[in-house]
């Protein structure tokens, strides 16, 4: 019925999610969802070419960055993928995942990620160690990290200045730089005094 995978994915992605009569969010993870799965590369493969063409301008693209755990993100990438696409991406990060590995855990602060990079995304999501208590530091420093990017916008609109205020003085926000340092050891501040608390807690 369809000359491409890409048409066939595009039109049945288009019709669920006319049919849930367009939510504000809704995910299409691609085939090629990473620059490694291109081919040649994103900005020239035809598959994500049909994907930006056929695909409805409301439906968010998933991506990985130039790998499916990507140790870095640069603007210039993001810009490329956006091209395509058509969209700006969703960021899927996978800097945390261990489920391909359970004996190693990820305990680092967030990093690797070109300062600005929030302007350039429809939104992101972390994939964290599938250890719950494991991922204090990534989600805590990924927060420090978004406070930063907020901060660092050049013209925010209003609600990113409520966002901002919403998350109070930020301590961890310098003049909208981040550092990856300073963010974990804000992080194990904070995450020495939450397993204190619990030490006082009855029955721990």
């Amino acid at each position: 019925v369809f000359p491409s995978l890409a048409q066939a994915q595009a039109s049945v992605a288009n019709e669920v999610y006319q049919e849930l009569g367009q939510p504000p969010v809704f995910l299409f993870c691609p085939t090629e969802y990473c620059s490694s799965l291109c081919s040649p590369s994103p900005s020239q493969s035809c598959y994500l070419q049909t994907i930006g063409q056929e695909l409805l301008p409301g439906i968010g693209v998933i991506w990985t960055g130039p790998k499916v755990v990507s140790q870095e993100l640069s603007a210039l990438l993001l810009e490329e993928v956006e091209a395509v696409l058509r969209r700006r991406p969703v960021i899927w990060d996978n800097l945390y995942a261990n489920d391909y590995d359970c004996r190693r855990v990820f305990l680092g602060p967030y990093m690797g990620r070109a300062p600005g990079l929030m302007s350039r995304l429809h939104g992101l999501l972390l994939n964290p160690n599938c250890e719950l208590q494991a991922n204090f530091i990534p989600i805590h420093t990924l927060g420090t990290w978004f406070r930063s990017e907020l901060g660092s916008c050049a013209h925010p609109d209003h609600a990113g200045m409520e966002a901002v205020a919403a998350l109070g003085d930020s301590q961890d926000v310098q003049g909208g730089s981040y550092s990856p340092q300073e963010a974990l050891e804000l992080a194990l501040r904070d995450w020495v005094a939450e397993i204190n608390q619990q030490a006082l807690e009855p029955g721990r």
